[in-house]
């Protein structure tokens, strides 16, 4: 166990907090909700405890805006070092009191040892990892077996959406609960900060994803692209030279698509979502996704890939495409056929509805209590 620098909480309403990077975040989905739960629950009476991985330092503990700092140190790099933190993580959060939040089930394998302890264990189980395209045999196995796990050995199970929940139930798991992720509500923005990159408000197009197949970045490009444009299309994300993927979808795009790189400024990031046109969504497979959660929340008319997925998230007055046609068809309209005002205040109105930080927060909150 880490050697602590103050007397921790020991009143029941203490919440430990695992399957992160650590707070504040840099970047990720996880990290931005924990950043944005651990002060609500300070705030409503909680210790909370977060995990923070470490490179090369040795363990300790601080305090953060009234928030416990557990820093794990994990020597190892990428996927190994993961595992390895996680692991170090559930050795010294069963010393301690508290609920188990997990945020994750990728090493849930680790996490029957928390109920094992006759710990209560609250865990996150993201999107349907296994299905993913990009991860290899082996990999899919790993996280198919770590999900069965996960949703099993915890004393909830909760999705952020409810296709998400759906399969769960499917797979066996009686106790899972809905909540889905949050965002801000974006009203205002300062448009210098999208003249960098040599944009103008309203006349641009963006999208914010990883570049894989699964997120459809190539057809987007393409279909953008398949002929002159009288606006730009902004696609945040990064690319590399080395990867084919990548080359493919930067060899399709003309010189309207700007690609800037990952942005990590969230004034910034915020900025360029507030004053496009409109957002673009390709991803095909997945629960709540952050990004359009946080494209609703800036007002904007979404053209998502036309799934179950999508459709729940954004509801039924956003515009939708099921292959490169229907998207450039789309595309195309844009200016004539599509009520892009009428789009973003149903986006708007959908995330007020559904999606403040203040109303997933307060979810958690009550689920919490229902543990002490």
């Amino acid at each position: 166990m880490v050697e602590q620098s103050k007397t921790v909480d020991t009143s029941r309403k203490v919440v430990n907090i695992l399957g992160i990077r650590g707070i504040p975040a840099a970047h990720g989905g996880f990290e931005t909700f924990a950043g944005r739960l651990a002060p609500y629950l300070v705030e409503h009476g909680w210790t909370v405890n977060v995990y923070c991985q470490e490179s090369g330092k040795a363990d300790y503990e601080d305090d953060w805006n009234g928030i416990h700092r557990i820093h794990i140190s994990s020597d190892a790099i990428g996927s190994k070092g993961s595992v390895v933190f996680d692991r170090k993580c559930v050795a010294d959060v069963c010393e301690r009191p508290g609920i188990d939040l997990v945020l994750g089930y990728n090493t849930a394998v680790f996490n029957t040892l928390q109920r094992l302890r006759g710990r209560k264990v609250l865990m996150n189980m993201d999107g349907v990892e296994w299905r993913r395209d990009k991860w290899s045999f082996p990999v899919k196995i790993w996280l198919y077996a770590n999900e069965f796990i996960g949703a099993n050995i915890s004393n909830v199970a909760i999705a952020d959406h409810p296709e998400i929940a759906r399969h769960l139930r499917r797979h066996g798991c009686s106790n899972a609960v809905m909540i889905p992720y949050g965002a801000d509500r974006i009203e205002s923005a300062p448009e210098s900060l999208i003249e960098r990159y040599g944009l103008k408000s309203g006349q641009y197009l963006i999208s914010i994803a990883r570049a894989e197949p699964e997120n459809s970045i190539l057809e987007i490009v393409s279909a953008f692209s398949s002929k002159k444009r009288d606006i730009k299309l902004m696609v945040l994300g990064n690319f590399s030279p080395d990867n084919a993927y990548h080359c493919k979808v930067r060899a399709a795009a003309s010189d309207d698509v700007v690609f800037p790189g990952g942005i990590y400024e969230p004034e910034v990031v915020s900025a360029l979502r507030y004053h496009a046109l409109a957002y673009l969504h390709g991803h095909q497979v997945g629960g709540t996704n952050p990004s359009l959660v946080e494209a609703l929340g800036a007002g904007n008319p979404i053209i998502a890939h036309d799934n179950r997925f999508n459709r729940w998230v954004a509801g039924d007055q956003q515009f939708y495409f099921d292959s490169q046609s229907a998207l450039e068809a789309l595309i195309d309209q844009i200016g004539s056929g599509l009520d892009l005002k009428q789009a973003g205040a149903a986006a708007a109105a959908r995330h007020q509805a559904e999606f403040t930080w203040l109303k997933v927060n307060a979810a958690y909150e009550a689920l919490l209590r229902t543990c002490l």
